[in-house]
């Protein structure tokens, strides 16, 4: 027998369940399509540091730091070798004036040099004497050589002109004739002959007599300089300064080139400066920088730039362009601001740990709410000791955060608790 079946009603409950079922199923969708996925981490907002971006003007400077050092060195090394210290009369530390005795020496084998010179000097100059007393004589007697053969060249040719004219009235034979005539010929051959003998022994005297002239000049000039090593031996200070170094002791023996000391000229000073060779290619010689001594500040000019890099760092050389501070001393350090190029507009945010783990390629945002913040990529130009200077990334007005991030890890979002 058939029977009718009743419709299930819907109970409040069922439709509770049946609803909220959907709209769990429809919430977890959504988050799955539509949600954030980024990891997050919470962080207190007392143990970070948040700044502004900012648009200011940008001072392109470095902070670097220069030791005080004088104007000048002079470099004591010595001349002589075989040279044996026997009094030192000034000491490491001491004040000098140009031409103060600072240590006395003594070399004998420097005083029989100047023994040898001096006997080589006394040779060559009685050789000298010698020779000019020996050509003075030979000219003497070249010279009445010459007047006799002059004499007798008269009596042959007066001769000769008499039988000439005796020959021409017939008063005397042809032989005689010829006869005086080859006489008077002779005898002028003869004087040609000693005139050019004359000459050629006076060439070579004269040659002989400058080279012993040059040898004695040579010998001279020598001497006078192994007089002026004899006064060496009382070693003075070539500048005036302060003896900053002096390697020597009473009875040691030096070598030639060995540096004996130092002297500072303290006439002025300069800063010796050390910076990274990351701005090897900013620093060129006339960039200015400004340091502090006794808190007054001091103006500085780079006027010597070392190319040579030592553990990353190379040194540059600046003097004090105005005013050089009195009590100034060397081996002082000073930080210096020193100055790269002129002050621009930009955007800039504060330095921060945050650059050492990002690079300055990324940051953390921080919303405008305040509750969280997130990570953008940026691209940061210049920096100086207080700012960096983005390029792009940043607006002025927005938040960031510059503290360290190391104990972040890798999340993108950081949800800010107070």
């Amino acid at each position: 027998m058939d029977r009718v079946i009743e419709k299930k009603k819907w109970t409040l409950k069922k439709v509770l369940w049946i609803g909220g079922g959907s709209a769990l199923v429809l919430l977890i969708g959504y988050y799955l399509i539509f949600g954030d996925k980024s990891s997050r981490l919470n962080v207190e907002v007392d143990k970070i540091t948040i700044e502004e971006v900012k648009e200011d003007l940008f001072r392109d400077y470095i902070t670097v730091i220069g030791t005080v050092a004088p104007i000048q060195t002079i470099y004591l090394d010595a001349t002589e070798s075989g040279s044996r210290v026997e009094e030192i009369v000034r000491e490491e530390g001491s004040k000098v004036k140009q031409g103060d005795v600072i240590v006395r020496f003594s070399n004998t084998n420097l005083i029989l040099d100047i023994s040898n010179n001096e006997a080589n000097v006394s040779r060559t100059t009685n050789e000298l004497r010698s020779t000019r007393l020996q050509m003075e004589k030979q000219t003497l007697e070249t010279r009445s050589q010459l007047l006799d053969l002059m004499f007798n060249l008269k009596e042959k040719e007066r001769t000769f002109r008499n039988n000439e004219k005796l020959f021409n009235q017939n008063h005397i034979s042809r032989e005689e004739y010829e006869r005086s005539k080859d006489a008077f010929d002779l005898n002028s051959e003869k004087i040609k002959l000693f005139r050019e003998s004359w000459k050629q022994d006076s060439m070579f005297r004269l040659t002989q007599l400058r080279t012993l002239e040059s040898d004695a000049e040579r010998l001279q000039k020598n001497l006078v300089v192994v007089r002026k090593r004899l006064e060496a031996l009382e070693f003075r200070a070539p500048v005036s300064g302060e003896l900053a170094a002096l390697n020597l002791e009473v009875g040691q023996v030096i070598g030639m080139g060995t540096r004996m000391g130092t002297i500072h000229v303290l006439d002025s000073y300069m800063l010796k400066v050390d910076i990274d060779e990351h701005y090897i290619s900013r620093i060129v010689r006339g960039l200015y920088g400004q340091c502090e001594f006794a808190g007054s500040k001091y103006k500085g000019e780079i006027k010597k730039v070392y190319p040579e890099v030592r553990n990353g760092r190379f040194t540059v050389d600046m003097v004090f362009t105005n005013d050089v501070p009195s009590s100034i001393r060397i081996g002082q350090t000073s930080r210096i601001n020193l100055e790269l190029g002129e002050s621009q507009k930009a955007v800039l945010i504060p330095r921060g740990g945050f650059y050492q783990s990002t690079g300055g390629q990324w940051i953390f945002v921080v919303d405008p709410s305040g509750s969280f913040a997130t990570k953008r990529s940026i691209r940061i130009n210049r920096q100086n000791p207080r700012h960096y200077e983005v390029v792009d990334g940043l607006l002025p007005g927005e938040k960031v955060i510059v503290s360290s991030y190391d104990n972040f890890g890798n999340v993108d979002k950081l949800v800010l608790e107070k």
